[in-house]
């Protein structure tokens, strides 16, 4: 390598002294290269001497230039960034999760894709910051990296509203009946259960409703929709109430007054059907229905035998 380099300056020195010892006259460079090129004009008319194993630094720089290029080809560059900075004192150390209440830490972690020895200088904090959003509570993720060795993590969660029964599938949705994640057990048993096509997304108005007649939303077990137009109120105790499809609120209204005069929700009947404006009919249970035969009965022989006494 010496002796090529040797035989280089040897032919740099012919062309200056053919060409002279210094530009024309008439070239002008720039400033930034006027020094340059009075040092590259002197070097090549041997007035400057090449450094002592000039040639043996030049040869492992162009070897270490060449492994860059190639890794960098290779795509092994962020691989060596996190390798190297992982090891003076950069290696993730602590991780900082904030605003996870349904969302668990170990799923968080997971979707960091952190190992023993990830620099916080190499991480991809956007990248990260995206597989968390994914997740099925998270509604918004922010992923912040704190040097030397800090990640910190804030997520917003999604609001549970309602429970969705489809068929024979249960799921949690949010107030504008967007589906969260399927139902498994747990606190969540206690939110209001909606049936039916299309009841998700018409839920929170009439939900709401009921809610203005604390004593009634407190016996209601499930919200139906029915036929995507009306809705169907299921009791605890078995009492299925029908609301008209307009002016459900005044026939709430009127449902409430009568329980509170009459307590017709707590005697023993299965259905009241409210759908018609003039008229409310009452569906009895097959028990109710044979006491009130055998009453009708007892009614209709005390009423023959005052007549024949008359």
């Amino acid at each position: 390598m010496f002796a090529l380099m040797s035989g280089w300056f040897d032919r740099a020195r012919a062309v200056t002294s053919t060409a002279g010892q210094s530009l024309p006259a008439n070239v002008v460079l720039p400033r930034l290269l006027r020094r340059p090129a009075r040092y590259a004009t002197r070097v090549l008319a041997g007035e400057i001497e090449a450094p002592r194993y000039s040639a043996t630094i030049g040869t492992v720089a162009l070897l270490a230039a060449t492994g860059l290029y190639g890794a960098w080809l290779g795509g092994h560059v962020p691989a060596m960034v996190q390798s190297v900075t992982a090891r003076v004192g950069f290696a993730i150390d602590e991780v900082r999760v904030v605003g996870n209440h349904e969302t668990s830490e170990i799923d968080i972690l997971d979707r960091l894709q952190l190992d023993g020895w990830t620099s916080l200088i190499g991480f991809d904090a956007e990248a990260a910051r995206a597989r968390i959003a994914d997740l099925p509570w998270v509604s918004m993720a922010a992923v912040r990296k704190v040097y030397p060795d800090v990640i910190e993590v804030r997520i917003e969660e999604r609001k549970p509203f309602a429970l969705w029964q489809h068929g024979r599938e249960i799921a949690i949705v949010e107030e504008s009946g967007a589906v969260i994640t399927p139902f498994r057990g747990g606190r969540h048993q206690g939110l209001p259960l909606v049936i039916g096509l299309g009841a998700p997304e018409r839920a929170a108005p009439f939900v709401n409703l009921v809610k203005t007649h604390p004593e009634l939303s407190a016996r209601v077990k499930g919200y139906v929709r029915v036929a995507e137009r009306r809705w169907d109120l299921k009791l605890e105790n078995g009492v299925t109430v029908k609301l008209p499809e307009s002016g459900a609120d005044v026939a709430l209204d009127d449902l409430a007054v009568m329980d509170t005069m009459s307590g017709l929700l707590s005697r023993d009947i299965l259905t009241v059907d409210m759908r018609l404006a003039d008229r409310l009919v009452v569906q009895l249970t097959p028990e109710a229905v044979v006491s009130r035969e055998a009453a009708l009965k007892e009614q209709a022989k005390a009423l023959k035998k005052r007549g024949q006494k008359i």
